[in-house]
């Protein structure tokens, strides 16, 4: 029995890792793995998940990317688990190279961690709490881990119509599941980015064996977790996105699309167990934007029709479904149509993967016959939600940056509609005043 002993030292190589038949890590583990920037320098890390994601692909695509393994395996010892120990390589996938990421298990533990679920001890979400707690990490990896766990859990629970704490869970709760969300956690953390954005995710096609038995790809639990999330399959038969994959991805990521505009410094491939016939890899890529020529450009598409035989109350139902489903605008403009009828242009800015979802809606919500779909591209300041004390408590304000510098500020109207009802004064009166202790506190 090994305890807290992940790395074989026969084969470990400080500062590097453990040496496989597959090849060895080189020496591209650098001392520090963040980015050397100045305060108007962003990071970014882009989630490429053209072959879907699991917690072991995490890992392996972030050591790719710098971080230290001693590092991970001194964090990860604090976890007080027996039972296992890491195996860390370099492993070629369909030509290409990347650092595979696997927990073994010892004690009669069987262990299948190639994107399929696993069968160990069962441990509730309290009892992971625990562990979590008791570990030697700091709080915003602990936060985090807790975060992810708490994701998967309340998909379990809802998929069994349990309650979080009756829960146990047969993947999550398993060694490998813990070691996978929490290094994930550690090594996010050491690197430290300002953004994560992700690729929409590849989810693959079949059934999958697990705990209960025979169940469709994705599983529930993965469906649920990614829910708002854009997803597709391609027709690969597996499960490329495994409900820890899930769970992390969509804890982590600020926004799912394509890769942003940034200069790329880096790249990192974490290597899949499986060969589904495409490269089973998680690529994340890292990269800068600099802020102070930070004009955000994206993307967009601008839905537009024409109805004039609608009954006009329907609108005040249909514009807000509309942003619920993702859209970042939507209005209403008068015109004049053919033979002289009295109209409405209605116009739905979103992003392009929410374009299918919304055009969906459109044509179950109204009458229209079609929809014009226009590329846009919008310009716009960078965003920023601050917490700011002012006399009516602390509240958040909206503001926008340019060049790293402060531009405008406007309290949030839903806050000044609030203390309009409590102190019962005029919403006006409260937004001037709120707006003045703004100016002073902001851009004086």
């Amino acid at each position: 029995m090994e305890l807290n002993a992940p790395f074989d030292s026969d084969r470990f190589h400080p500062g590097y890792g453990v040496m496989q038949d597959s090849g060895s890590l080189h020496s591209n583990f650098p001392e520090d793995a963040s980015l050397k920037k100045d305060k108007f320098m962003s990071k970014i890390l882009y989630f490429d998940c053209f072959s879907g994601i699991s917690g072991d692909m995490t890992i392996g695509a972030l050591l790719d990317l710098g971080i230290d393994p001693e590092f991970l395996q001194d964090r990860l010892n604090s976890l007080n688990l027996e039972g296992y120990q890491l195996e860390i390589c370099r492993k070629q996938v369909k030509g290409i190279s990347g650092t595979d990421f696997d927990v073994r298990l010892t004690e009669h533990h069987h262990h299948h961690h190639d994107h399929s679920h696993h069968h160990h001890e069962h441990r509730n979400f309290n009892d992971i709490e625990t562990i979590i707690e008791k570990a030697d990490l700091d709080s915003e990896t602990r936060e985090l881990s807790r975060s992810i766990f708490l994701s998967v859990a309340k998909a379990e629970a809802k998929v069994h119509g349990k309650s979080i704490e009756e829960v146990h869970f047969h993947e999550v709760g398993a060694i490998d599941s813990i070691i996978d969300i929490v290094g994930a956690a550690v090594c996010l953390n050491a690197l430290k980015p300002d953004k994560i954005y992700a690729s929409p995710l590849h989810l693959g096609s079949g059934t999958i064996k697990c705990a209960h038995g025979i169940l469709p790809v994705p599983a529930p639990a993965t469906v649920e977790i990614l829910e708002d999330t854009p997803v597709y399959s391609s027709g690969v038969v597996g499960e490329l996105v495994t409900p820890t994959g899930a769970a992390i991805i969509k804890t982590i990521a600020d926004e799912f699309g394509s890769m942003p505009t940034m200069t790329v410094k880096k790249s990192g491939y974490g290597c899949g167990k499986k060969d589904f016939g495409i490269p089973n890899l998680l690529r994340v890529v890292m990269g800068e934007a600099d802020t102070r020529t930070d004009l955000v450009k994206e993307d967009l598409v601008m839905l537009e029709t024409n109805i004039d035989d609608m009954n006009p109350e329907i609108y005040s139902h249909l514009i807000p479904r509309l942003l619920e489903q993702g859209a970042l605008d939507a209005f209403l403009s008068n015109i004049i149509m053919k033979k002289g009828r009295p109209g409405i242009l209605l116009n739905v800015l979103c992003k392009p993967h929410h374009v299918d979802f919304i055009a969906e809606t459109l044509f179950h919500e109204t009458t229209t016959l079609g929809i014009r779909k226009l590329p846009m591209e919008r310009l716009s300041l960078e965003r920023k939600t601050v917490s700011l004390e002012t006399s009516w408590g602390t509240l958040e304000i909206k503001a926008a940056y340019k060049n790293g510098e402060i531009l405008k500020a406007a309290p949030e109207y839903e806050d000044c509609k609030r203390l309009s009802a409590e102190h019962n004064l005029p919403v006006k009166k409260i937004y001037e005043q709120i707006m003045a202790e703004i100016e002073k506190s902001l851009f004086s």
